[in-house]
């Protein structure tokens, strides 16, 4: 399988992977407008040449939209390989291709978010102990900070301090969201009229900033959805997911 990286010149042609509709589809698009800020910042986005889920994106984690410090290390968002593709050893040669190329770039190590076990929009803890990740720091409710250093010493990636830092979340839901991923322009605003029409107390926190991402509560801040300062999900909810909890708090 060949690999192509995205690029200036490339972008507007190339398929993003987990959306592949036209450019005019807000999902694409959003995802499309994010990707451009950061390819400057040393962005790699790296797919298979094929239609689906089969890609890897990271960037310099000094960059990352994520609340770590792992200085001189190179950030995974996101390695994605769906079902379809499974067994012909994609996810080695897309992982090897970033540890190839972060090397290159003289950086100490790879960081992932993962879990303890495994769960959606998260790394798999098996499969990145198995390339020989292991964790560095531990949050609630279940996040692991992964790691894979290229040399004896490497400082050891930490999350920062406002990681669980929830004090002074208000009461109710609140959604911390980005644009990292294309799924969040379809359905936030899906949730949003559904917890209107509930009259439920909603609060959607849109980060447009690393600095605001990097000071996040949450370790993924993709998509985090809280109620009453705890946190219910980071998985990107269907009306029908976020219906059952609506249910589940009875509102």
């Amino acid at each position: 399988m060949e690999l192509v990286k995205l690029t200036h010149e490339n972008i507007e042609k190339e398929h993003i992977c987990c959306a592949i509709s036209n450019n005019k589809d807000i999902q694409v698009m959003s995802k499309k407008n994010w990707l451009k800020d950061r390819l400057d910042e040393g962005l790699v986005f790296l797919k298979g040449n094929v239609r689906g889920k089969c890609f890897i994106e990271y960037i310099p984690a000094e960059y990352a939209w994520a609340p770590i410090k792992a200085q001189g290390y190179m950030y995974i968002d996101c390695l994605w390989v769906s079902g379809q593709f499974k067994g012909h050893g994609y996810s080695n040669l897309l992982l090897d291709a970033c540890i190839k190329d972060s090397k290159e770039k003289g950086k100490k190590g790879l960081v992932i978010l993962s879990s303890r076990k495994k769960m959606g929009f998260l790394s798999d803890p098996k499969y990145m102990g198995y390339k020989g990740f292991q964790t560095a720091d531990t949050a609630e409710p279940y996040f692991e900070l992964m790691y894979l250093p290229f040399e004896g010493g490497a400082p050891l990636p930490r999350f920062r301090d406002s990681v669980g830092r929830q004090e002074d979340m208000p009461e109710g839901f609140v959604l911390y969201y980005t644009n990292q991923c294309p799924f969040t322009a379809k359905y936030v605003p899906m949730l949003e009229e559904m917890a209107k029409a509930r009259n439920a107390v909603f609060q959607s926190v849109h980060i447009q900033t690393r600095e605001d991402a990097q000071n996040a509560p949450s370790p993924f801040t993709t998509f985090s959805l809280f109620y009453d300062g705890q946190l219910v999900t980071h998985e990107i909810l269907s009306e029908k997911k976020f219906a059952k909890i609506l249910a589940d708090k009875r509102v």
